[in-house]
Protein backbone atom coordinates (compact mmCIF):
# COMPACT_ATOMS: atom_id res chain seq x y z
CA UNK A 1 0.00 0.00 0.00
CA UNK A 2 0.85 3.45 -0.48
CA UNK A 3 1.95 6.00 2.63
CA UNK A 4 -1.13 7.60 1.75
CA UNK A 5 -2.83 4.17 2.98
CA UNK A 6 -0.61 4.27 6.25
CA UNK A 7 -1.69 7.60 7.26
CA UNK A 8 -5.20 6.52 6.90
CA UNK A 9 -5.03 4.16 9.85
CA UNK A 10 -6.19 5.53 13.14
CA UNK A 11 -4.27 4.30 16.29
CA UNK A 12 -6.43 1.97 17.50
CA UNK A 13 -6.71 0.06 13.70
CA UNK A 14 -3.15 -0.07 14.04
CA UNK A 15 -3.24 -1.35 16.88
CA UNK A 16 -5.46 -3.84 16.40
CA UNK A 17 -3.53 -4.52 13.42
CA UNK A 18 -0.27 -4.86 15.41
CA UNK A 19 -2.05 -7.08 17.98
CA UNK A 20 -3.11 -9.39 15.03
CA UNK A 21 0.68 -9.37 13.81
CA UNK A 22 1.36 -10.78 16.97
CA UNK A 23 -1.08 -13.25 17.61
CA UNK A 24 -0.05 -14.86 13.92
CA UNK A 25 3.18 -15.55 15.36
CA UNK A 26 1.91 -16.96 18.75
CA UNK A 27 1.90 -14.36 20.99
CA UNK A 28 1.03 -14.86 24.42
CA UNK A 29 -1.30 -12.82 27.13
CA UNK A 30 -1.93 -10.02 24.56
CA UNK A 31 -3.24 -6.77 25.74
CA UNK A 32 -4.23 -3.58 24.21
CA UNK A 33 -3.61 -0.68 26.67
CA UNK A 34 -5.19 2.83 25.37
CA UNK A 35 -3.50 5.16 27.31
CA UNK A 36 -3.64 8.36 25.31
CA UNK A 37 -5.40 9.89 28.91
CA UNK A 38 -2.28 9.27 30.81
CA UNK A 39 0.61 9.74 28.70
CA UNK A 40 0.95 12.51 26.02
CA UNK A 41 3.63 10.48 23.90
CA UNK A 42 1.38 7.67 22.25
CA UNK A 43 -2.10 6.75 22.27
CA UNK A 44 -1.87 2.95 22.48
CA UNK A 45 0.63 0.04 24.04
CA UNK A 46 0.41 -3.49 22.66
CA UNK A 47 1.85 -5.74 25.54
CA UNK A 48 3.29 -9.64 24.29
CA UNK A 49 5.06 -12.07 25.50
CA UNK A 50 7.10 -14.57 23.76
CA UNK A 51 7.45 -18.07 25.63
CA UNK A 52 11.61 -17.65 24.34
CA UNK A 53 13.93 -14.84 23.36
CA UNK A 54 13.77 -16.43 19.74
CA UNK A 55 10.21 -16.18 19.80
CA UNK A 56 10.27 -12.30 20.90
CA UNK A 57 12.51 -11.82 17.99
CA UNK A 58 10.18 -14.09 16.08
CA UNK A 59 6.95 -11.94 17.05
CA UNK A 60 9.17 -8.89 16.42
CA UNK A 61 9.72 -9.90 12.84
CA UNK A 62 6.15 -10.58 11.63
CA UNK A 63 4.78 -7.24 12.98
CA UNK A 64 7.79 -5.34 11.38
CA UNK A 65 7.44 -7.21 8.00
CA UNK A 66 3.61 -7.24 8.46
CA UNK A 67 3.68 -3.43 9.04
CA UNK A 68 5.79 -2.38 6.10
CA UNK A 69 4.54 -4.89 3.64
CA UNK A 70 0.69 -3.99 4.37
CA UNK A 71 0.49 -0.68 5.20
CA UNK A 72 4.52 0.85 4.10
CA UNK A 73 4.67 1.45 8.06
CA UNK A 74 8.38 1.41 9.70
CA UNK A 75 8.86 1.57 13.32
CA UNK A 76 10.77 5.26 14.24
CA UNK A 77 12.68 3.03 16.44
CA UNK A 78 13.22 -0.40 17.80
CA UNK A 79 15.19 -1.24 21.45
CA UNK A 80 16.41 -4.69 23.11
CA UNK A 81 16.51 -6.38 19.88
CA UNK A 82 20.08 -7.46 20.51
CA UNK A 83 18.85 -9.49 23.39
CA UNK A 84 15.63 -9.82 22.83
CA UNK A 85 14.34 -10.35 26.33
CA UNK A 86 11.76 -6.59 26.28
CA UNK A 87 11.27 -5.69 22.52
CA UNK A 88 10.41 -2.03 22.74
CA UNK A 89 8.94 -0.71 18.62
CA UNK A 90 7.69 2.47 18.45
CA UNK A 91 4.83 3.62 15.87
CA UNK A 92 4.17 7.05 17.43
CA UNK A 93 0.92 6.26 18.14
CA UNK A 94 1.26 2.60 19.26
CA UNK A 95 4.24 1.23 21.24
CA UNK A 96 4.92 -1.88 21.04
CA UNK A 97 6.16 -4.27 23.97
CA UNK A 98 7.25 -7.92 23.25
CA UNK A 99 8.65 -9.58 26.77
CA UNK A 100 10.16 -12.55 27.85
CA UNK A 101 7.95 -14.43 30.34
CA UNK A 102 9.84 -13.59 33.12
CA UNK A 103 10.89 -9.93 31.68
CA UNK A 104 7.28 -9.57 31.82
CA UNK A 105 6.87 -10.26 35.06
CA UNK A 106 9.36 -8.17 36.63
CA UNK A 107 8.26 -4.82 34.58
CA UNK A 108 4.27 -5.61 35.32
CA UNK A 109 3.29 -2.91 32.64
CA UNK A 110 -0.64 -3.78 33.23
CA UNK A 111 -0.05 -3.52 36.95
CA UNK A 112 1.48 0.00 36.29
CA UNK A 113 -1.57 1.38 33.77
CA UNK A 114 -4.06 -0.86 35.83
CA UNK A 115 -6.45 2.06 35.33
CA UNK A 116 -6.51 2.77 31.51
CA UNK A 117 -8.77 1.00 29.23
CA UNK A 118 -7.68 -2.35 28.28
CA UNK A 119 -8.88 -5.38 26.04
CA UNK A 120 -7.19 -8.59 26.23
CA UNK A 121 -6.56 -9.94 22.39
CA UNK A 122 -6.88 -13.66 21.50
CA UNK A 123 -7.76 -16.96 23.08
Amino acid sequence: MTDQAATQLTPEQLAHAIAQLASDRKAIDLVELQVREVLGYTDYFVVATGNTERQVKAIHDGIHRGLKDEYGILPRRVEGLTESRWVLMDYLDVVVHIFTPDAREYYRLEQLWGEVPKRAVGD
